[in-house]
């Protein structure tokens, strides 16, 4: 009963809502501000605002070199909003599929999404696919999460047991299987070249991100999260249970469905231009949730939001913790988010000790 009163609405609620999130949309600034003035090539922030501003139709009477706005507008910039995008997308992923399995130990990856686009990422790779275009291994490591998704729902559909557990051992066992299929396309690998190109795509990264991979997943990711925004009751509400939200008025079935599939078109998209970056969908909801409460209406977009901040600061982490050499953006996550994770397990269990 405690529960189901601490997620009802309230107009200080409310309030709440819009200052964390206005909050963190303003650190969401900085940090793409910071990320664009950092790196082998430091440009002052006054600077690397005015080319921001500019780039949106508000021009400031600041001097910058031809060097600097190539920098900032054709090669930090679109890869640092791709990493938020990307962030984003896996942060409020996270978020719901953690409320969809009533479980804070699920990723999006746990529903096969990741790694059936690794499979389709390196099938491109290591068949050749992705000579066609510089858009073929993209696509193929989205058909690759499609199929995925789709394979494991409908053999989820034509079991005899339909809970939302078996979904999740379903994934995992096709996680097991791609990773087997990955594993002997990397062990047959022909060249050097080749197998580096898998290894590096495998590890996830923002290398030589252009304006034209931002148009590939900014309307799934931006619609996938607006859409997933108004699913925060219904998440709130089974959180009670089955019966409880059922009681309310909530399509149980229906509502998992909808957001499995919003979580898997915006995770796909995210993995097809980024590779595969894990712990930003396990770590990010946790700290949210530690920090701001269970309540889904604030814990979906602040998710959102934090993983987009986390994605971005974690990218300058990599351009500029061993320079000259450049680190993997997913090797620096899961450097960050390993420890984080294993910090909060600790935490709770002494919590559930305590208790």
């Amino acid at each position: 009963m405690h529960a189901s009163k601490s997620l009802q609405p309230t107009s200080s609620g409310s309030r709440t809502i819009i200052l964390v999130v206005f909050g963190l949309f303003i650190t969401l600034l900085g940090a793409i501000l910071f990320a664009g003035s950092v790196g082998p090539v430091s440009i002052p922030f006054s600077r690397t605002a005015a080319i921001l501003l500019e780039l949106i139709g508000y021009p400031l009477p600041v001097q910058v070199t031809e060097r600097e706005w190539l920098v900032v507008s054709q090669v930090r910039l679109p890869r640092v909003l791709v990493g938020a995008l990307v962030g984003m997308a896996l942060g409020i992923s996270g978020a719901a599929m953690q409320g969809v399995f009533r479980n804070p130990l699920v990723e999006p990856g746990y529903v096969g999404v990741s790694s059936g686009a690794a499979a389709g990422a390196v099938c491109a790779l290591f068949f050749g696919w992705s000579q066609f275009g510089r858009w073929a291994l993209p696509l193929s490591a989205f058909i690759g999460a499609v199929l995925a998704v789709l394979i494991i729902l409908a053999v989820w559909r034509s079991s005899r047991s339909r809970s939302i557990a078996t979904l999740l051992l379903l994934g995992i066992g096709i996680n097991s299987l791609l990773s087997a299929m990955i594993s002997i396309m990397v062990a047959s690998s022909s060249s050097d070249q080749e197998l580096r190109s898998i290894v590096f795509w495998l590890q996830g990264g923002l290398e030589a991100r252009t304006w034209e991979h931002l148009q590939l997943i900014a309307a799934p990711i931006l619609s996938g999260c607006l859409l997933m925004l108004i699913f925060g009751r219904h998440l709130n509400m089974m959180l009670l249970g089955d019966d409880q939200a059922a009681t309310s008025g909530v399509n149980i079935r229906l509502v998992r469905y909808l957001l499995l599939a919003l979580a898997s078109l915006m995770t796909g998209a995210a993995v097809a231009v980024s590779g595969i970056i894990g712990f930003v969908g396990l770590v990010v909801p946790h700290i949210i949730r530690l920090l701001a409460g269970p309540d889904h209406r604030l814990l979906l977009p602040a998710s959102a939001l934090g993983g987009a901040i986390f994605l971005v600061l974690a990218d300058v982490v990599s351009r500029m913790v061993l320079q000259p050499v450049t680190l993997q953006v997913g090797v620096v996550c899961a450097c960050i988010g390993a420890p984080v994770f294993i910090a909060i397990i600790i935490r709770s269990r002494r919590g559930g000790h305590a208790q």
